[in-house]
């Protein structure tokens, strides 16, 4: 169970910077993907048979570089097909380096000690971006022998950090535009009026008139004054604190038996009974056998023996006019994480919890 002094502590809502809480519309990442050959693999790499794009892909390449042989004459298990992707950061130039993922496709065992030759990275406009090559580095290994195999982590998945060197730039006009959109990572229309408020104070300060107006719950809308750029506005915007605000909400993890209670949590009225009957059922067969001379024979009896035990239920009345108050009733009635789910379900049910449950 979490503890009363860090709900305490939770209770005390900061100001956030609003660079903490939005993005700015049109500056956001772009994925990558392309197809490469990984090489010099210790005999844990692509089946010729299992995987025949991986001895395509092998010819084509080779013949690229001068070298020719004929169909199935290739036995090598030192190559695999991969599948690499990245990700175009906003803004990057050409000759940056961004890392790549690399993912087995065919039958490969392991990428353990692989190298990955010149991969084209395309976008979704089917344009090049990036290429990437270099010496793969994964987590995972597999060892294996006649009768045992010992696998760790995904020994067919890797990276290559700074693997990638961007060889064609992203255009815009983002240094043009006149008006910005802020987008709330959390949409809530309390949060993005206290954002335009907030700009707006500082706005009449600096330009002597407001420039931002909240379109919705997840936009914010910032009018560009003539006199100052783009990177100096969004720098001087995103160092404004606000206080956001949060919905009532409680999260619950039944894998994990984690529950997370938000601030605005209310529960009204309600009484709560929790504890567990236990019910064990015990088989203790018996042979009988016959008596002597008697020309009997032996049979297996069932004997069958129940105990049922039930554990003290506890009583509580919960009135969470408060998280704090919430938790000290939760915490007198001295349940597991578990209960507690099972408890906050029930009560959700009854229609006294007054927030959002989220199960996941």
């Amino acid at each position: 169970m979490v503890a009363l002094s860090v709900l305490q502590a939770a209770h005390l809502q900061a100001a956030v910077r609003i660079k903490d809480i939005t993005s700015v519309l049109g500056v956001r990442d772009n994925q990558l993907i392309g197809y490469g050959l990984v090489v010099g693999l210790n005999g844990t790499g692509d089946s010729m048979r299992g995987s025949p794009f991986t001895e395509q892909s092998l010819r084509a390449m080779l013949e690229r570089l001068g070298a020719k042989f004929a169909r199935g004459a290739s036995r090598s298990r030192n190559v695999a097909s991969v599948l690499v992707t990245a990700t175009l950061p906003p803004f990057a130039l050409k000759g940056t380096r961004v890392d790549v993922t690399v993912s087995s496709l065919g039958d490969a065992t392991s990428l353990q000690g692989g190298t990955l030759v010149l991969t084209p990275l395309k976008g979704a406009d089917g344009k090049v971006y990036a290429v990437a090559q270099g010496q793969l580095v994964i987590s995972g290994f597999n060892a294996q022998g006649q009768a045992a195999q010992v696998t760790q982590g995904v020994p067919t998945a890797a990276r290559i950090p700074n693997g990638a060197i961007i060889e064609r730039e992203l255009k815009g006009d983002f240094h043009d535009k006149k008006v910005l959109v802020l987008s709330l990572n959390n949409p809530d229309f309390n949060t993005a009026e206290r954002i335009a408020a907030a700009i707006n104070a500082w706005a009449r300060k600096r330009f002597g008139r407001p420039i931002a107006a909240a379109r919705d719950l997840r936009a914010v809308f910032v009018r560009r004054p003539e006199n100052i750029r783009v990177n100096r506005l969004l720098a001087e915007i995103g160092n404004l604190v606000v206080q956001p605000d949060t919905p009532a909400r409680v999260v619950i993890d039944e894998r994990t038996g984690t529950v997370v209670i938000g601030h605005n949590v209310r529960i009204s009225t309600v009484a709560v009974t929790q504890g567990n009957l236990t019910v064990k059922i015990t088989e203790l067969p018996v042979a009988s056998q016959p008596a002597p001379f008697s020309n009997g024979e032996t049979v297996i009896l069932p004997q069958t023996f129940v105990a049922t035990q039930e554990k003290k239920a506890n009583v509580a009345i919960l009135k969470g006019t408060s998280l704090e108050r919430l938790v000290t009733a939760l915490n007198r009635l001295g349940v597991k994480p578990k209960d507690i789910i099972a408890i906050l379900q029930a009560i959700k049910s009854a229609g006294a919890l007054q927030a959002e449950l989220v199960v996941q």
